[in-house]
């Protein structure tokens, strides 16, 4: 059996929270208000937010001299994952967290493109700070809402409720998953291939929790030739609060990417918007659950397999 067949993996239990370093703060910070995101806490040059799940903060906004994408952050299942993440490239030692929540953390950097990754484990979890009611609908010949009930709304942002996953441009595809797939439970759902070439060039991976029902993807890559992070996604309750929070960024002047769409892969309703460093943030709503039983599916890239209804896909997202 060769060594890589019988590497102990590292086991994310989930998805937690991104890091983005802003030279305008003050500009980032009324865009996420406006977003959906509650302030945990502010000081001059860092601010953590929250959603109303139970994750002590799921973005941190830093103030630096250049708009750079920092990071993600994942809790890991025991305090040996951590000590196995010690071992990957450019780790830091096993270290208190100073984030909300608190715990353990490993920093470490992919050896693709050198992005940091932000391992945690005994993180403190808060309460859930707001419910929303499941609405009951009326269709053509089955109605389930009595008389005199009626739908009503509050204007505003969309609140979150937690980080759904991420996505970068990395400049080597098969280098990016031999790492990520031998070193992490990560597994994928999607793979798109380039049908003049027949090879993989983009990839949705989900958490591989066994039986458990996760996330269609909490991570995707595509090849490109400049690393970057592509967007950070955030799930909000339905899609009445969906597009509240897209009329509500419409009426604040911010500047739509794409949507109101519904993907194919993955199936959620996708809402983009670009906070005003150009970094492109998503709401998102009725994605797709998968678990061990799933079949790894392979599609050839296309226009029409990214939405299945919504605006044409803009140049600026493709990027």
């Amino acid at each position: 059996m060769s060594p890589s067949a019988t590497k102990q993996k590292i086991n994310l239990n989930r998805i937690a929270h991104v890091y983005y370093t802003h030279k305008d703060l003050e500009a980032a910070h009324e865009f996420l208000l406006a977003f959906g995101f509650s302030v945990v806490s502010k000081t001059p040059d860092t601010i953590y937010y929250r959603g109303y799940g139970t994750e002590p903060f799921v973005y941190c906004a830093k103030k630096g001299d250049e708009n750079v994408f920092s990071g993600s952050g994942w809790v890991v299942d025991s305090m040996e994952d951590l000590e196995l993440a010690t071992s990957l490239p450019g780790a830091t030692p096993i270290h208190d967290s100073d984030a909300p929540g608190g715990g353990k953390r490993v920093t470490f950097y992919e050896p693709v493109d050198n992005c940091p990754f932000h391992l945690v484990y005994g993180q403190e979890q808060v309460e859930i700070t707001e419910t929303f009611p499941e609405l009951v609908y009326n269709f053509p010949t089955s109605k389930h809402r009595p008389v005199n009930k009626t739908q009503r709304f509050k204007k505003g942002p969309a609140p979150i409720h937690k980080l759904g996953h991420f996505g970068l441009c990395v400049t080597n595809y098969k280098k990016a998953y031999e790492f990520y797939t031998s070193n992490f439970n990560w597994k994928p759902t999607e793979l798109v291939y380039d049908p003049k070439t027949g090879e993989d060039i983009t990839t949705f991976m989900h958490l591989d929790r066994g039986s458990e029902w996760v996330d269609h993807h909490s991570f995707f890559f595509f090849e490109g030739p400049k690393f970057h992070v592509h967007h950070s996604s955030f799930e909000v309750f339905d899609f009445d609060i969906q597009m509240l929070g897209h009329t509500w960024l419409t009426e604040k002047k911010y500047e739509n990417c794409w949507g109101v769409g519904r993907h194919v892969m993955g199936s959620q309703i996708f809402d983009y918007w670009f906070d005003p460093n150009r970094f492109i943030l998503e709401h998102y709503v009725d994605g797709d659950l998968v678990n061990d039983e799933t079949p790894i599916n392979r599609t050839k890239a296309a226009p029409d397999n990214l939405h299945v209804w919504g605006p044409e896909v803009p140049e600026t997202f493709l990027t």
